[in-house]
């Protein structure tokens, strides 16, 4: 079996320059948005929607956000592959893991009413 060939991306001026774009962009919203008070709110959240787009855009346009997009296509392709449990399957283990913190529980006060027991009324004698 080989070893999964690494990928490495160059990222070039030109990425740099869209990765900034949408930086400027965004922060371009915000300021725009908090000048705009004046002018209502849906002016307001007109440009801001408008420029977070466009900055959303000129992201996914860059090398880092098709990178970013294939990611998701993987994920989602993985998660068909995915043997998902039945319902009966997932009631039996949902009951599995329910009894055992049941017993765990009991387990763990009987051990704590034993030590107090063995520590008050023993040990130290006092009695309630």
């Amino acid at each position: 079996m080989s070893a999964p060939q690494q990928v490495e991306t160059v990222v070039t001026g030109a990425d740099r320059a869209k990765l900034a774009a949408a930086v400027v962009l965004l922060l371009a919203g915000l300021v725009a948005y908090y000048l705009l008070a004046k002018q209502g709110p849906y002016v307001q959240w007109g440009v801001l929607l408008v420029l977070i787009a466009a900055a959303l855009g000129a992201f996914f346009v860059s090398e880092h956000g098709r990178a970013l997009v294939a990611y998701g296509r993987d994920s989602v392709r993985e998660l068909k592959k995915v043997v998902w449990p039945t319902r009966k399957e997932s009631v039996q283990m949902t009951g599995y893991v329910f009894a055992f913190v049941f017993v765990m529980a009991l387990f763990l006060w009987l051990t704590d009413k034993t030590l107090e027991w063995v520590l008050y009324d023993l040990v130290l004698g006092w009695k309630r």
